[in-house]
């Protein structure tokens, strides 16, 4: 069920929740980051049904943040193959800042999941920059309406 957006879509966020802010939409945007393209492959690695992975993918790629590109293994018929656009590569940050907060106020025993690394093997964070490419603490960032 949508969710209603009381600034009559107006909100950025309401938006984008709406559009992608289902868990198994998010978890096929994780493993579509992790390099995994085929139907069968993210059936199998969320252990999500059919019916719901086809409609979580119809749904990625009518946002934008999914593409449909045809394939063929020799002696195969034609087959798809589901690939981030640069606005679901940009989406990356959303679950990096989503990994971050789950990570520092969900406590597990056992951490899992996905870590974030600059091309040296070091960590990354997500962070408020200013435009002058300051990271910014989070007590300097004021939230306002438009």
């Amino acid at each position: 069920m949508p969710l209603t957006d009381p600034t009559g879509g107006t909100c950025a966020i309401a938006r984008t929740i709406t559009a992608l802010g289902d868990r198994w939409s998010l978890l096929v945007l994780r493993e579509a980051a992790f390099g995994t393209s085929r139907f069968s492959e993210f059936r199998q690695r969320l252990g999500i049904a059919s019916d719901v992975l086809t409609d979580r993918l119809q749904s990625l790629v009518a946002h934008g943040v999914l593409e449909r590109v045809a394939y063929q293994e020799e002696g195969s018929r034609t087959r798809t193959e589901y690939r981030l656009t640069e606005a679901g590569r940009e989406f990356q940050v959303v679950l990096g800042a989503l990994g971050d907060w789950g990570r520092d106020h969900l406590r597990s025993e056992r951490e899992a999941g996905v870590q974030y690394h600059d091309a040296d093997g070091r960590p990354v964070r997500v962070a408020f920059v200013d435009a002058d490419g300051r990271v910014l603490d989070r007590e300097e960032v004021v939230i306002r309406r438009r």
